[in-house]
């Protein structure tokens, strides 16, 4: 299994492996956004240096708009939901326009978002019209007394705050209709998932700003013939996604059932808070340890009230990249 850890501060970039930090210069806090476009088989020689440069191109663009909003003094639940949504309308990630298709060849979209400075917290799980499922997740954390709704229910919601629906088959793109016949005709050979294929593709950001507050945002389209309405770690507050001003923000990527088990999200916030670790060695612990130790795979993304931040992960690459008054740098393998 390859392990890579990546870590910076707002004003240099240090490449570590295995979980050993390289203590990063100290600078002063500053506005800052992380992203991620999910975790998996993502050796260099997956894809064509045409489609490294439009998934580098996409997360840019992402990057470009929730850094937009900090730089301008916005907050840091802006700058997530901005950027999440240029996620959720590329096809070439698995939430929203690209989301990947379940058992019975349906698209269902979860997504979850928090507040660092009050706690509050929105989730949705399970809706198959709602364009962008980070809209709604915000808006039940602002305009309702709730913290989750799913399926039918989440539609409604949806519907009666003004969001863009669509039609379902808004969400359907070739390639992952195509992967998903060959995921069925896998399991029918009794061989399961081609390897080559295996990859998590949620979509997630964490950002910090002039303020001093923190933001995490997760959405996603699941995994490739899910069942019965199953849900993931992305909706659920504390496994796939976490922030808190005291400690950090946390979105995170893999298999969600480990993540859930684990608490992930809220793990790595509580090693920091209470144990008084690093992020980096918070991070590691979690992902490269705890998670390994089940047999679980994924990553997460990580940021902190200093500015400081992590993106590990204990898969063969992570669509990742990260923003601040210093550097714009973007990656898909485990460099």
């Amino acid at each position: 299994m390859i392990s890579r850890l990546i870590i910076a501060a707002t004003a240099c970039l240090a490449v570590t492996a295995c979980g050993q930090e390289k203590t990063p210069s100290p600078v002063e806090p500053g506005v800052t956004i992380v992203i991620h476009g999910g975790a998996g088989a993502l050796a260099p020689g997956r894809y064509t240096p045409e489609e490294e440069a439009e998934y580098k191109a996409k997360l840019t663009e992402a990057l470009d708009a929730g850094y937009a909003i900090l730089e301008n003094g916005g907050a840091a639940l802006d700058a997530i939901e901005a950027a999440i949504v240029i996620m959720e309308d590329s096809p070439l990630f698995n939430a929203g326009k690209g989301a990947v298709f379940t058992r019975e060849g349906r698209n269902e979209l979860d997504s979850s978002i928090m507040d660092g400075a009050s706690l509050n917290v929105g989730a949705a799980a399970g809706v198959t019209t709602v364009k962008n499922p980070i809209k709604l997740a915000r808006a039940i954390m602002e305009q309702s007394n709730h913290v989750m709704f799913a399926r039918d229910g989440a539609e409604t919601f949806a519907q009666r705050q003004g969001l863009e629906l669509v039609e379902p088959d808004y969400f359907y793109t070739e390639g992952r209709w195509n992967a998903y016949r060959r995921a069925l005709e896998s399991e029918r050979e009794k061989s399961g998932a081609a390897s080559s294929e295996f990859k998590f593709g949620t979509v997630g950001a964490v950002a910090l700003d002039a303020g001093g507050n923190l933001a995490a945002g997760t959405s996603t389209g699941g995994i490739t013939l899910k069942r019965y309405g199953r849900v993931g770690d992305s909706p659920i507050i504390g496994a796939g996604t976490f922030a808190d001003n005291k400690s950090c923000a946390v979105s995170a990527t893999g298999q969600g059932e480990y993540f859930i088990r684990l608490t992930i999200a809220r793990d790595i916030c509580a090693q920091v808070e209470y144990g008084g670790k690093s992020l980096t060695d918070a991070a590691d612990d979690v992902i490269n340890h705890r998670l390994t130790g089940l047999g679980g795979e994924g990553g997460v993304i990580v940021l902190g009230p200093d500015g400081v931040y992590a993106m590990v992960f204990n898969t063969a690459g992570m669509f990742r990249g990260v923003k601040n008054g210093e550097i714009t740098e973007v990656a898909i393998y485990g460099e």
